[in-house]
């Protein structure tokens, strides 16, 4: 299964029409939030992306919340939002947890305290993709998304890929073996 992992469009319409471009050649796209800044231009950059046709999990970053990105994607088919709950494609569960953990400093910041973000990752599937934002403490400790400067930086840690993705999209194929 090939994926397309980008994060943190932050309201670049012309990124994000690159990046529906680029996931023709993706069976799955996994989109780890941070579409708008602070709360606006949300719907400018999904209206770019609605036009991918393949399954697309998309989880909200700390710039936007889950409501936020529900209400913006409503009547696209091929979205599924994630936050605290999972969906199965192709016989791969992907969960997703969005928000910013722990709390930023900023008072527009959509973040969860680590208690509520291991409370809402209680259901993830062992052996499924995670996406995430920003990882709670005990999860992905050593290599995380939500850094900027770090885009497509790629670890292991035991059996697990690490990607902090970025807003250029990086392809990743997933073993299914």
């Amino acid at each position: 299964m090939r994926l397309l992992a980008f994060s943190d469009v932050h309201r670049d319409s012309r990124q994000a029409a690159r990046l529906a471009e680029m996931a023709a050649d993706a069976d799955v796209v996994l989109a780890a939030g941070d579409f708008g800044s602070q709360h606006r231009g949300i719907g400018d950059v999904i209206d770019m992306l609605v036009v991918v046709e393949k399954p697309t999990i998309l989880i909200p970053g700390n710039s936007e919340t889950d409501e936020e990105l529900r209400e913006a994607c409503a009547g696209w088919a091929a979205a599924n939002v994630l936050h605290g709950d999972g969906v199965e494609i192709g016989g791969v569960e992907f969960f997703g947890l969005g928000g910013g953990i722990p709390p930023t400093p900023w008072p527009w910041s959509f973040d969860l305290k680590e208690e509520a973000a291991a409370a809402k990752l209680e259901p993830c599937p062992e052996g499924g993709v995670l996406v995430v934002h920003s990882p709670p403490k005990g999860y992905l400790d050593r290599v995380f998304g939500h850094i900027h400067n770090a885009a497509g930086e790629q670890a292991e840690l035991g059996p697990t890929r690490l990607v902090n993705a970025g807003p250029d999209g990086v392809f990743l194929e997933l073993d299914q073996s």
